[in-house]
């Protein structure tokens, strides 16, 4: 079995680290005891949403492709509310890391893990 495509590895540790680092962001306002309650409750389910998609993905689940696609084209949205050079920067990301999440090899590791499992 060839190796995981470097694109794959490196997505998937971006998304890993940055879904920690924006839970680290929040740790000091997360109140467990209304948790569910307050409006810190979204935007620490995104960030384990990019982590989730970071890990699944550097195993090859093509679902996991498409939640960090999605993911960024969310922030490319709400983006659009932030000033346009921050929209622009999650813009070019988006194309950037959707052109290398579909390379030949990257589909090949897709579909081998597809049939591993």
């Amino acid at each position: 079995m060839s190796r995981r495509p470097l694109p794959v590895t490196i997505i998937s540790c971006l998304f890993i680290v940055v879904g920690i680092a924006g839970i680290a962001y929040h740790a000091n306002e997360i109140r467990l005891h209304d948790l569910l309650s307050s409006d810190l409750m979204w935007p620490l389910c995104i960030r384990l949403l990019a982590i989730v998609g970071g890990i699944f993905l550097f195993r090859g689940m093509n679902w996991a492709r498409w939640l960090v696609l999605a993911w960024l084209a969310f922030h490319v949205g709400l983006s659009y509310f932030h000033t346009m050079s921050e929209m622009a920067m999650h813009a070019v990301m988006l194309v950037v890391i959707a052109f290398f999440l579909f390379q030949p090899k990257v589909n090949e590791y897709i579909q081998r893990a597809k049939d591993k499992h």
